[in-house]
């Protein structure tokens, strides 16, 4: 493929699918699955109204302390996970047993405890972001070769200075690998959680939007919590792109599967 039609692809099939939208809505005449256009118009409104600015707002706010928290914790862990035996073998069981759980099918329980505001959200955040992250960094650390650790020992680093001058440099690639399926899930959790907990943001705006039957609102928001993932994930890929220069790219084409 010629290199101005690969970049024009993710284009194309974006206006491929609305047109698919376009003729099954007008081919079904349900009025709860409103056209591609109807949808498209209601978007200016909900980006133009200060209440839903706010919204958004309070999502993205819950989603970046979520996502940062379970960055500065997840990498670590996973990279101690990597390096050391009893370590993995003390958290292995206990991921084994949370991560086939959807996070959001926890979120009443925490809601019990935590009650519905933030602090609740944030944490579904935290456990969806968290797992991906560490499986990617214990993975990119048990990859580092054991010459590289032996030659940092022979040089007097302490266990310490080689998981931070050695091991999290090499295991770099893998560890943003994790983080990115890790900013896919944070938004999936952030809206999911409000979407339970309906006090503010995106998913309240959209089930809000469902209760009063202005089906175009609901499509909108979708559209535009799409929108954001796939600008999250391109900003991040061409982040990635410049950290890890020396490193081959794993796709072509990005992916972000959740």
């Amino acid at each position: 493929m010629k290199p101005a039609l690969t970049r024009l692809a993710p284009v194309l099939a974006c206006l491929g699918l609305l047109v698919i939208w376009q003729l099954g809505s007008l081919g079904l005449g349900n009025e709860s699955f409103p056209t591609a256009l109807e949808s498209l118009r209601a978007i200016p409104a909900i980006l133009t109204e200060k209440e839903s600015l706010l919204n958004i707002a309070d999502s993205l706010r819950r989603m970046a302390i979520g996502l940062v928290l379970a960055v500065a914790v997840s990498i670590p862990l996973g990279l101690l996970m990597g390096r050391s035996r009893a370590i993995a073998a003390f958290f292995n069981p206990l991921l084994m047993i949370i991560y086939p759980v959807p996070k959001a099918a926890l979120m009443p329980i925490i809601m019990l405890w935590l009650g519905v505001g933030d602090l609740s959200k944030t944490l579904v955040i935290f456990l969806g972001v968290s797992l991906p992250v560490i499986y990617h960094s214990f993975e990119g650390a048990k990859a580092v070769e054991e010459k590289m650790l032996w030659s940092g020992a022979a040089m007097g680093l302490t266990a310490a200075q080689r998981l931070v001058r050695i091991v999290f440099p090499a295991a770099l690639p893998e560890i943003l690998t994790g983080c990115r399926t890790g900013l896919v899930l944070a938004l999936i959790t952030m809206v999911t959680s409000e979407m339970i907990a309906r006090q503010s943001g995106a998913g309240n705006i959209l089930f809000n939007a469902l209760d009063m039957g202005q089906y175009d609102t609901v499509f909108a928001m979708i559209i535009i919590v799409g929108a954001m993932g796939i600008c999250f994930d391109a900003a991040f890929e061409v982040a990635r792109a410049r950290l890890v220069r020396w490193s081959e790219p794993q796709f072509d084409i990005p992916l972000s599967f959740s």
